[in-house]
């Protein structure tokens, strides 16, 4: 089983970019998509044989995630129960026969870190989620965490300390989220590898190679034997994010 995560900074302004090519020659079981940035009435792309999830965003324009799936999961819940962070779109949960899909896109805590508070709360209320979720059943998050957890996962460590994604406080959440049964699947496969999953659109950033790694596949430590493979792809272009693809064994499903 096959599964994508992509940011696309806009699903709209991506399929122009070449969404729908990837998305063809991917031919991924589930594809987990965040930052969609539009309404339903606003998702216009044919995916005959597909089943479609949306969770937009109140906010126009803003967030939103989205699951696309060949088969139709035993079910599918949008937010976590927490009025104050269902207001954005930003989680979809799809249950299958061996393990719930968790699709998100965590807050960024913006310039200055004026959002690093809200921040907090968010993923104090998602760690607590995430936990009971995978008392019942094995989880599999993925998507835009907005951290850098270790030095090693971004270019420039040093001078990022205090910048949003790379502050101690949002280190420390991905720290307890880990801690609570859950493990980090390319750092697992590849302790050592330095790879990016974003790049500033300022500064030739991409082509430079100057980049970050805060789009995760994070699964319960008891579902890493169902594991085969995960792979950035860095090469895919069409938003300022590149895709990231885990590969399970066939029975995991």
């Amino acid at each position: 089983m096959k599964i994508i995560s992509w940011n696309v900074n806009g699903l709209r302004a991506c399929i122009q970019k070449g969404f729908a090519d990837f998305f063809r020659e991917a031919d991924a079981d589930v594809f987990a998509v965040q930052e969609t940035k539009l309404q339903p009435h606003q998702f216009e792309l044919e995916l005959p044989g597909r089943e479609v999830y949306l969770n937009s965003a109140q906010k126009k324009g803003y967030s939103g995630t989205a699951v696309i799936s060949r088969t139709a999961p035993l079910s599918v819940s949008l937010g976590m129960g927490v009025e104050e962070h269902d207001r954005e779109g930003r989680i979809i949960v799809a249950e299958y026969e061996g393990f719930r899909l968790l699709n998100v896109y965590v807050p960024n805590s913006q310039r200055e870190l004026a959002r690093l508070e809200y921040r907090m709360r968010w993923e104090e209320a998602f760690r607590e989620f995430c936990r009971r979720l995978d008392a019942d059943k094995p989880l599999v998050i993925c998507g835009d965490m907005n951290v850098a957890h270790a030095e090693i996962d971004l270019k420039n460590p040093a001078s990022n300390r205090r910048n949003a994604g790379f502050t101690d406080e949002e280190r420390g959440c991905m720290t307890q989220l880990l801690e609570s049964g859950f493990t980090d699947v390319f750092r697992a496969l590849y302790p050592e590898r330095v790879e990016y999953t974003w790049w500033s659109y300022m500064n030739n950033a991409r082509a430079r190679n100057i980049g970050w790694r805060i789009d995760y596949f994070i699964v319960s430590d008891r579902f890493m034997a169902n594991v085969e493979d995960c792979e950035i792809l860095p090469n895919v272009l069409g938003s300022d994010h590149c895709p990231v693809a885990l590969q399970l064994r066939g029975d995991a499903r």
